[in-house]
């Protein structure tokens, strides 16, 4: 379904917390006054400038802000040389906004830095958070120790056997990982079982949730928290080429790597904003999280937005290798610029990701994680269609430690 084009894309969520027919707050009733202390408490944050600096200041001084603007020339010129193999002249210049050099080695402590103080400004004691990859458990467990908050993390048991770095990363920053093992073992049962702690610990317990999804306000505050990203790439692409990009590229899963890219540039309609989600094995079997390309609208963790289910309304586990990936929804603010026709959103296979990922660690010397290595993959596909003078700017929101594993049982190597 296309609706029609709002005057702006940067406007929402409304009152109720709706995207358009997405978002909302479905959540128990325990739950809800929680919910709305946590809005109100977000509404006077977000308007404090004593917040706002402390925020900032830890963003510079604890995450390392700003992360680079990086001009991939030896990949540019990789997608030059295929554009002429085949008869053409294209080839892109490709930069990267390399949020993988963070502290903690991804986006994920833009969010957890400014959801902790607000669990501090609400008089919270205890943090719970839920991961796939990985690396959001890391950052609410570095903000935890950082701020002297006991912190548990809900984790699949899927995700604990393949993210067995991230692990052992939680549990020195003193953070109790809990492995789930009902359903699939991965994202969307780590979710389901922070959840049920939350409704248990309503008092005490601050939940930080990773992506931006969930009931409002939190695909609004994830993605104000993660909006940084795209604020600095419009200031470094003004300095470093004197002009917007010309297409934006970032790999989703619930999204809030690429909305914090994307949002910033929403109303600049003259640039082109490609998501990318994880086409698995293929879109043809249920076998992939390509929520947006292969699902239909329905509720889940809170919030209505599209969803991979089957006849019934039951949600489907799906499937990527990539772990932060792996989850069969995604935020609702996304579902809205699908539908409003504003970002294209696109599914790249399990394959086309590890040969980007092999492709960027041999010609730039950065071994990207399996998520980024998604989008690197479209950027692959598309720079040499176009002109050389085009710009694309990719999100490279996480680093492949935690991955090499996982990779390297694939190309046949025991670690």
């Amino acid at each position: 379904m296309t609706v029609a084009p709002p005057n702006t894309y940067r406007a929402g969520p409304d009152e109720r917390g709706h995207f358009g027919l997405f978002g909302g707050r479905f959540v128990a009733e325990t739950l809800m006054p929680l919910i709305l202390d946590l809005e109100i408490a977000w509404n006077e944050a977000k308007t404090d400038p004593a917040f706002q600096a402390e925020l900032t200041h830890l963003n510079a001084h604890y995450t390392g802000r700003p992360s680079a603007l990086y001009f991939a020339e030896r990949l540019t010129e990789h997608c030059r040389e295929a554009a002429a193999a085949a008869g053409g002249k294209g080839g892109a210049k490709i930069y990267f906004k390399r949020d993988e050099l963070n502290h903690t080695g991804s986006h994920k402590i833009n969010n957890c830095l400014g959801q902790i103080l607000l669990a501090r400004r609400m008089g919270k004691t205890r943090i719970i958070a839920e991961t796939g990859a990985g690396q959001h458990g890391v950052a609410a467990a570095t903000v935890a120790a950082r701020f002297g908050f006991p912190c548990h993390v809900y984790m699949g048991a899927t995700d604990v056997e393949r993210q067995k770095p991230n692990v052992f990363r939680m549990k020195l920053l003193g953070a109790e990982v809990h492995p789930v093992t009902s359903g699939a073992g991965t994202l969307k049962d780590a979710m389901n079982e922070a959840l049920r702690d939350w409704v248990t610990n309503v008092e005490s317990t601050y939940y930080i949730i990773g992506t931006a999804a969930g009931p409002h306000p939190y695909p609004e505050l994830v993605r104000d928290f993660q909006s940084v990203i795209g604020k600095e790439v419009r200031e470094q692409m003004m300095a470093a080429e004197g002009r917007l990009p010309d297409v934006l590229v970032a790999a989703v899963g619930g999204g809030s790597n690429a909305i914090g890219l994307f949002h910033p540039f929403l109303d600049d309609t003259d640039v082109e904003i490609y998501g990318v989600e994880a086409g698995g094995h293929g879109l043809e079997g249920e076998e992939h999280c390509a929520s947006l390309n292969a699902g239909r609208p329905g509720v889940l963790h809170g919030n209505r937005t599209y969803l991979l289910q089957d006849d019934d309304g039951q949600i489907l586990e799906g499937h990527s290798i990539s772990a932060g990936l792996d989850y069969p929804g995604v935020g609702p603010e996304h579902s809205w610029l699908h539908d409003s026709g504003r970002v294209t959103y696109v599914p790249i296979t399990d394959t086309e990701a590890l040969d980007a990922f092999q492709t960027c660690t041999r010609l730039e010397g950065i071994i990207p994680a399996l998520e980024p290595s998604h989008a690197l993959a479209q950027v692959l596909k598309i720079a040499p269609t176009l002109a050389q003078d085009k710009i694309i700017c990719m999100n490279m929101c996480g680093r492949g430690d935690k991955d090499v594993f996982t990779v390297g049982k694939i190309m046949g190597y025991e670690l």
